[in-house]
């Protein structure tokens, strides 16, 4: 598994809540399990107690976007160097995957957590693969989504930092904003230039009386 993979944890758990529109998917410990994906034997260590500590490291990850997001970088990596010695990891070399021509494995670099609970867990692998992501790539490629309300978390994978949004939904959505919003623009503009020449047009009649 390649440490990339690890940073979408990160923006998984963030993108639980939308503080904007008061929701929040993060109530439950099956939701907390959920969020572990194909890794079940992670998820099965989680409790009821992981909810609460779950929302912390939430909180604590969201920072480290808005930070990015707003383009202060020492911040960001000071906050997310406080997650990664908090909740250290160990990598190890792991081959689980084989060959299909001769069985032999597929030798991958792999972080391995000693958690004493789930959160502490996914905690250290989101913190890693986050802190790989900004340095290889960048703060600047750490950000939230432009599409109000949503300010959902991404990582701009994009070969010309071109990425502003969450999600293709999003993009469209804004899109269409910004398309509707230069339509009233022009069609104000309009109305403004045909008052104006109604007005001319009556002064200077007014003027040859």
């Amino acid at each position: 598994m390649e440490l990339a993979y690890y940073s979408d944890y990160a923006v998984r758990l963030v993108n639980t809540e939308e503080p904007s529109r008061g929701q929040d998917s993060l109530t439950s410990v099956e939701a907390v399990r959920e969020l572990f994906g194909a890794n079940q034997s992670a998820a099965r260590r989680a409790s009821d107690a992981d909810v609460t500590r779950f929302r912390s490291v939430r909180g604590r990850l969201r920072a480290v976007f808005e930070a990015a997001d707003g383009g202060d970088e020492t911040l960001a990596v000071d906050l997310l160097n406080s997650l990664l010695l908090e909740f250290p990891v160990s990598p190890q070399i792991s081959g689980h995957d084989h060959r299909a021509e001769d069985g032999s494995p597929l030798w991958h670099m792999h972080l391995a957590d000693h958690p004493s609970n789930a959160t502490a867990g996914f905690a250290a692998i989101a913190a890693m693969g986050l802190a790989f992501h900004l340095t290889e790539y960048g703060v600047d490629r750490l950000g939230l989504c432009e599409a109000a309300p949503c300010r959902n978390a991404y990582l701009d994978t994009s070969t010309n930092r071109s990425r502003r949004y969450c999600s293709d939904r999003c993009a469209t959505r804004a899109n269409v904003a910004a398309y509707r919003a230069r339509k009233r623009l022009e069609a104000d503009r309009s109305a403004g230039t045909g008052l104006t020449a109604d007005s001319a047009q009556r002064t200077t009649a007014s003027g040859e009386r």
